[in-house]
């Protein structure tokens, strides 16, 4: 048998130990928490991406202080949102 496989009658075993031990209360409170993340659409990734482009093409020529701020307010979510957007294509 190779480390890490588990028989059929001790796979039964342990379905019935984890079966006793489920709490039903738990798992649907838990459930309820769980909320899927929003998946990244095209169109917002290259929404934010020209907002990014902008904020930081006019922060660079008017070096004033609330576009530098909103550039850098809207620079992550756009890194996050196109590197996510990047995963989804790659992993399907």
């Amino acid at each position: 048998m190779a480390a890490g496989r588990l028989s059929d009658r001790e796979r039964r075993v342990l379905e019935e130990i984890e079966r006793a031990l489920r709490d039903r209360r738990l798992d649907r409170r838990l459930r309820a928490f769980h909320l899927p993340p929003p998946r990244p659409r095209p169109r917002t990734a290259l929404f934010l991406l020209a907002v990014s482009v902008t904020f930081m093409v006019t922060g660079i020529v008017t070096s004033e202080p609330a576009v530098i701020w909103a550039f850098a307010a809207v620079w992550p979510v756009t890194l996050v949102t196109v590197f996510r957007l990047l995963c989804r294509w790659t992993d399907g």
